[in-house]
């Protein structure tokens, strides 16, 4: 699975107002969808890579994959967003995506269907397998978070997840892929409300989209074989692992730097290490443990 595959471009043009808000209530990331909501569905997908599970209430034997995908994704929190499709009653859809049989699996990036795998699968490696379509998924620069649709919304065919109209131009900045514009609506918004969270994580998450975009991660790559301690590809590599979702990896590559380093080039990981913070929750069990880890490093 190394590129997208082109001739399935999936119907219909970009809708801003169907992208979730970041202000979205706590819920689910599965979704079902029929013939007429599938494209508003999987809009995000500029944003945040797309699972759709092409399903039939007719193949019992595929009801665990189906609770391991659920299960995946909503332990993942945003990673992805998973869509499910009845094809017995989405027959035409069905029929436009080729697909052939059930179970079939397939991710879409920027619009574009990445076929991943037909049949049954277990749950590890069914894992394995959403970890390849997250990593080519960052290589074409699609990092962001899906945001949670409601309960309700998760079990109703044809329910979307809700925008907050006050972070829109700071998402359609970020659709744009003008990563500068977006952090500037998102501090404005932090200048007007300084304990407003979802703007904070805005210009967190603005601020790592842009680094990453602008990044060279083969580069990175080549400079930490030959050179373990070399700061600015230590930097590249965490973003990369945040974008992406390996957040404890990003932590433990920043906290290792930290202890690594000294004056100056410590302070710079440590200041990057809190802006990293600040795209996550501020409860996030691995943000808290690595607070702790860090304050050790420090002292």
């Amino acid at each position: 699975m190394g590129t997208m595959t082109q001739q399935h471009s999936l119907r219909g043009a970009i809708d801003l107002s169907s992208l979730a808000a970041p202000a979205a209530p706590a819920g689910s990331f599965v979704t079902e969808v029929d013939d007429a909501s599938f494209d508003a569905a999987v809009q995000g997908s500029v944003r945040y890579p797309v699972l759709i599970e092409f399903y039939s209430p007719r193949a019992p034997e595929q009801q665990r994959l189906s609770q391991d995908l659920a299960t995946l994704t909503d332990e993942a929190a945003g990673r992805w967003l998973l869509v499910r499709v009845n094809v017995d009653t989405s027959a035409q859809l069905a029929a436009e995506l080729q697909i052939k049989a059930v179970p079939t699996v397939a991710g879409v990036v920027s619009g574009q269907l990445v076929p991943l795998w037909q049949g049954t699968l277990a749950k590890e490696e069914a894992k394995a397998r959403i970890e390849e379509l997250l990593r080519l998924a960052a290589k074409y620069g699609v990092v962001g978070k899906a945001q949670p649709v409601s309960t309700a919304s998760a079990a109703e065919p044809g329910a979307e997840p809700t925008m907050d109209p006050r972070y829109a131009a700071a998402y359609d900045a970020m659709e744009r892929e003008d990563y500068a514009a977006a952090r500037q609506e998102f501090e404005t918004l932090l200048s007007a409300s300084p304990s407003d969270a979802v703007a904070k994580a805005g210009v967190a998450q603005a601020s790592l989209l842009a680094r990453v975009a602008e990044s060279d991660p083969r580069s990175a790559v080549d400079r930490l074989a030959a050179n373990p301690d070399d700061l600015d590809a230590v930097l590249v590599m965490a973003d990369l692992e945040a974008a992406t979702g390996q957040i404890d990896a990003a932590f433990s590559r920043l906290v290792a730097a930290v202890r690594s380093h000294v004056g100056e080039e410590r302070d710079v990981v440590r200041k990057r290490l809190l802006e990293l913070y600040d795209t996550c929750e501020p409860t996030d069990p691995s943000v808290l443990r690595s607070r702790r880890e860090l304050a050790s490093a420090l002292f």
